[in-house]
């Protein structure tokens, strides 16, 4: 009964420990109305304005695995700046650990600040430092990662990747080794600056226009033999398990090295805000690959998570009774 079938994987999450290592941000948001255009300049005027901060980047990718069930635990660099101090405060609240938070002088707490009204995305301010993080932090990073290695019974290890400097190609060997020896799986959320760096790890998740820009293609959605061809190209000489691409209206694109390809269509949304569907997606996907899910399903699974945030305005994580009942109501087994 895929009732029993899913509510069981589901309650299953909620014994596992996610290892989290990436580019952790603020989410700002600026709420407000737009009545009038300035005087001063053709530009809008938002009034009535509300504020609120989120955690963001890899850090909204705990959010997601924490509403899952599981139990997230981040390794970063941030600023040792004022913004640092609404980014402790922002994990304490979620009742999460900052054991693996890494503080440095020479960084700034990255913050993306959003301007919306009635829903609409206006303008985004990003306050950051983007250049790859100097050996110091490196070497306090992996110190970090390792006592959580040695601390913790880790399931799965995501790579959380926004170019803003945290993952360089050295951490990313050095993890993914050590990963492969303690056999524990790989997943990828992959940027352009370290796109060809993942060699040898479980499943690798870029979406469309990051695999064309890191493969150096210009491939064209509608043409699903050649995006077939290329990423099994792609995956042969990575040594990567398991290659999904996010191709956002025309589903996702599911390959096992040694299985068959899928294409899975997408699903039929009222799409409020994109911000995040990527962060839910990999989150899903982590915790349903340790539950040995098939990738076909994995995809499905995952690509309906993704679509039910876009619902929503700004980046939240996904709800899991939501996905649940989902998964119960059009997924046939």
């Amino acid at each position: 009964m895929p009732q029993d079938y899913f509510s069981n994987l589901f309650q299953s999450f909620n014994d596992k420990n996610i290892l989290i290592l990436g580019d952790v941000m603020i989410d700002s948001y600026l709420w407000g109305d737009v009545n009038r255009i300035s005087p001063e300049a053709p530009v809008p005027i938002l009034s009535g304005i509300g504020r609120e901060n989120r955690l963001g980047g890899a850090a909204n990718v705990a959010l997601n695995i924490q509403a899952l069930g599981a139990n997230p635990i981040l390794c970063s660099v941030i600023g040792d700046d004022i913004r640092s101090h609404d980014f402790f405060k922002l994990l304490k609240a979620q009742k999460m650990s900052k054991e693996g938070i890494v503080t440095c002088h020479h960084r700034k707490t990255t913050v993306k600040t959003r301007v919306i009204s009635q829903h609409q995305h206006l303008l985004r301010v990003d306050e950051e430092i983007c250049t790859p993080i100097n050996h110091d932090s490196e070497e306090k990073l992996m110190a970090k990662l390792i006592h959580v290695l040695e601390t913790h019974r880790i399931d799965a290890i995501i790579f959380e990747d926004y170019d803003k400097g945290v993952i360089t190609s050295s951490v990313i060997e050095k993890v993914v080794k050590l990963a492969n020896e303690k056999g524990i799986p790989t997943l990828v959320d992959p940027k352009k600056r370290n796109f060809n760096d993942y060699k040898g790890v479980t499943f690798f998740k870029p979406n469309f226009k990051e695999f064309n820009e890191g493969c150096k293609l210009e491939l064209n959605k509608s043409e699903s033999k050649e995006l077939v061809e290329a990423g099994k190209k792609f995956q042969l000489e990575q040594d990567i398990d398991i290659l999904m691409i996010t191709l956002s209206e025309r589903g996702v694109f599911i390959n096992h090295k040694e299985g068959d390809s899928a294409i899975v269509p997408a699903e039929v949304r009222s799409i409020s805000d994109v911000s995040g569907a990527g962060d839910t997606v990999i989150s899903v996907s982590s915790l349903c690959l340790i539950q040995g899910m098939e990738p076909g399903l994995i995809a499905r699974i995952a690509n309906m998570a993704g679509g039910l945030v876009c619902e929503e305005s700004g980046v939240v994580p996904i709800n899991k009774d939501l996905l649940l009942q989902e998964c119960v109501r059009k997924i046939k087994l």
